[in-house]
């Protein structure tokens, strides 16, 4: 028999041992307490017990921050507060037939009579005929016979919110009744309302569809990874509970901020991929503990409980360093002013944390039940030669021509972020056959006259002539079709300069800039997509430089405290910035250059969404160096029991190889189970996350850490001798 490993001395015995020790000898505590917690978390937060889902109380729209835009919204919104309104549109109407008019006029006139409705424009009502200039806006071409027309039902402004929903599915149930008055007419209702409801939906959908993808295909790679379904489940039960506690943490973040639609799947989707990730981590090491102890016969209860103590105090400490970077990435975004940055970012931390206690209790409690099951294949977690060990010997073969082979593919990958263009898109958002995105398109192509202006300006000034006269040199500028201006109360003016494309294209965007810079005499303020398009990229370009800040600070301070040098995580941090470069350069290659469309299943706006590039930097980066931990704490462990460098990076790569890229396996699995969505901004992500954890799990950590610690050799342990005791002081270590 062979005599299990020594125990840790109690009074060395870490935190995190005397955790991992608790939760053996309390398994079933623990994880009744988990399914507990998780089955709370659903029930609240699909509204089981307020009554209230998280996904009623999501927002959808542009990102927003102070700056013009803004300031000329609130302006507009305090003179001529907005309507909220539903809107038909009626199809194969034959207006010439005055028997279906009046028939169609009495079903709109019954609109009134429906308790909350403040008025209704429809061409059916006008008392002068369909002729009447002043209903043209309402006819598609601008004439009767078209058979096209439009009815707007506007609602009181005071109704409460349940005053508002009973009163839109009346108007909306009569709007229905005003198209079947018409023979051989059809109709589609649409509103602002419906668009945020269509996202809603269809984000709930993709959730479903995408973890209904992902959470089998996981358990499937997980169940060769480690030959059993029992070592393959308990990542899986980590990874639904914390999708639990992420619901949750948004559920709360909902009642102090303004959550956008899109929030929910990016945060529950790095939540699934961080707990697979530890609980892989965490179930490995448990086998491995467990083969040193009973390397020849099935675990007794005590056994198996100094297994998880060792597990907990390793791999936990691996899952909390990993964690903390995640974290630390995340926390960036707080600092930015947009509320969707900043709500993304705390989700974010909230979920990774729950992922970490999730990965160093629950885990190891069913490690320790399932004890027997693991134990017997447990000797393939401490192999020290394998495939990995091979590769690292061949990269240390030639580790200049791999280094040099690495930085040309991915700096070629990153060369097309040159070339991006960002927009914040909105009923965009939506594939091109979705009833609403129809709905709206139709509405700007048939109905001009109605459409928003691509760029408003806002001007303090009682006098219409002479802002008409400040701004009419600008009808020359490229794009530029109409301008008109309009008194706005007593005090302001209100300009509306109507362009060629998108709301957001680049003529859109240069007249703002341009109108920005004009000195007309009198305040002026500029708003529209573009606008707030702009104002949003200078609001993130005035925080970037402290978010960097504080990631690269909080890193690097981790790092060292982690391995003692400053050399690796310098070089960590740039291998990093390489690797997000190329997935940005793939994401704009796609996605603004309209590659993969078919495959893919979406529509290119000819951009990419301005949320992206700077939440795939702050994801990316936290999922790159969870990785980075994964390798370098083994290699650390080894390199301090005595290995020599280049040996201590062969048995790190070997011990965590496999880990690595089933965890990258596994994680571009659950992103791709968003990439089948249909939301456009929630497929770029995931083929953002999906691009920068291949190249990172493949390129970076298999070949260029192995290979840039071979060419450094000793001065990868380098620190000046200051911090080198700072470290001995402070450093953390098992």
């Amino acid at each position: 028999m062979t005599a299990p490993g020594p125990e840790f001395p109690t009074a060395s015995r870490t935190f995190l041992a005397r955790l991992g020790r608790h939760t053996g000898q309390h398994p079933l505590w623990w994880v009744a307490g988990w399914v507990a917690a998780a089955v709370l978390c659903f029930a609240v937060a699909v509204g089981g017990v307020t009554g209230e889902s998280l996904f009623k109380r999501l927002t959808s729209g542009e990102p927003r921050v102070p700056g013009q835009s803004q300031t000329a919204r609130d302006i507009i919104e305090s003179v001529e507060p907005s309507l909220d309104n539903v809107m038909l549109q009626v199809a194969g109407a034959p207006l010439g037939d005055r028997r279906a008019v009046a028939a169609a006029a009495a079903a709109s006139a019954r609109l009134m009579d429906v308790p909350g409705v403040a008025a209704v424009r429809s061409p059916l009502l006008s008392p002068t005929g369909l002729d009447d200039p002043e209903v043209r806006p309402l006819l598609a071409g601008g004439t009767p016979q078209s058979g096209r027309s439009l009815t707007i039902v506007d609602l009181d402004e005071g109704l409460s919110g349940s005053e508002r929903d009973t009163a839109r599915s009346a108007v909306e149930a009569r709007l229905a009744d005003v198209a079947k008055a018409v023979p051989g007419a059809t109709g589609s209702v649409g509103s602002y309302h419906h668009v945020l409801k269509a996202v809603t939906g269809t984000i709930e959908r993709d959730l479903v569809r995408g973890e209904g993808i992902a959470l089998p295909l996981t358990f499937l790679v997980m169940f060769f990874v480690f030959g059993g379904f029992v070592a393959a489940g308990m990542p899986i039960a980590g990874a639904i509970i914390s999708i639990g506690g992420a619901l949750l943490s948004l559920f709360a973040f909902s009642h102090a901020l303004d959550l956008d639609a899109t929030v929910v799947n990016i945060v529950t989707l790095l939540g699934l991929g961080l707990s697979i990730d530890y609980g892989l981590l965490t179930v490995n090491r448990f086998r491995e503990e467990l083969a040193a102890i009973a390397p020849s016969h099935s675990p007794t209860r005590e056994k198996a409980v100094l297994a998880a103590e060792r597990t907990v105090a390793t791999a936990g400490r691996t899952v909390l360093f990993s964690g903390i970077t995640v974290a630390i990435a995340l926390s960036g975004l707080l600092i930015f002013e947009a509320e969707i940055m900043r709500a993304i970012g705390l989700a974010g931390v909230s979920v990774v944390l729950v992922a970490m206690v999730v990965a160093v209790t629950l885990v190891p409690a069913l490690a320790v039940l399932g004890a027997n099951r693991l134990s017997r294949k447990a000797s393939r977690a401490v192999e020290d030669h394998g495939l990995f060990s091979r590769l690292a010997v061949v990269v240390q073969r030639r580790p200049v021509v791999v280094i040099l082979t690495g930085l040309v593919v991915l700096v070629a990958a990153a060369l097309p972020t040159l070339t991006m263009r960002l927009t914040a898109s909105g009923t965009e958002l939506l594939p091109v056959t979705a009833p609403q995105r129809v709905f709206f398109d139709t509405l700007r192509s048939d109905y001009p006259d109605l459409a928003a202006p691509e760029v408003t300006v806002v001007a303090r000034s009682a006098d219409t002539a002479a802002v008409r006269a400040a701004l009419e040199p600008l009808r020359h500028e490229p794009g530029v079709t109409d301008l008109t201006v309009r008194p706005l109360g007593t005090d302001y003016q209100l300009a509306a300069f109507h362009v060629d494309g998108p709301p957001a294209s680049d003529e859109a965007q240069d007249l703002v800039t341009t109108i920005s810079g004009l000195k007309p005499g009198f305040e002026t303020w500029v708003t529209g997509q573009a606008s707030g398009q702009l104002d949003f990229l200078d609001s993130m370009s005035r925080g970037a430089p402290y978010a960097v800040g504080l990631v690269v600070l909080g890193t690097f301070v981790l790092l060292f405290l982690m391995t003692g040098s400053v050399v690796i995580p310098v070089k960590a941090l740039l291998l990093n910035v390489i690797s997000l470069g190329a997935a940005l350069g793939v994401v704009v290659w796609i996605f603004q250059d309209g590659n993969l469309e078919g495959p893919l299943n979406f529509t290119s706006v000819g951009a990419v969404e301005s949320m992206v590039p700077f939440l795939v930097l702050a994801f990316g980066f936290g999922l790159s160096m969870d990785y980075e931990v994964f390798l370098l704490s083994r290699i650390t462990e080894e390199y301090r029991a005595g290995a020599p460098s280049d040996r201590a990076v062969s048995l790190g790569l070997q011990r965590t190889g496999r880990i690595i890229t089933s965890a990258a396996l596994l994680i571009i699995i659950v992103f791709a189970g968003f990439i089948a969505g249909d939301i456009l901004i929630i497929k770029q992500m995931g083929v953002a996350l999906v691009a920068a954890v291949a190249i990172d799990a493949t390129i970076v950590r298999m070949l260029l850490v192995p290979a840039t610690m071979t060419v450094l050799g000793r001065w990868n342990w380098w620190a000046p001798a200051p911090l080198r005791r700072l470290h001995h002081r402070f450093g953390i270590r098992e």
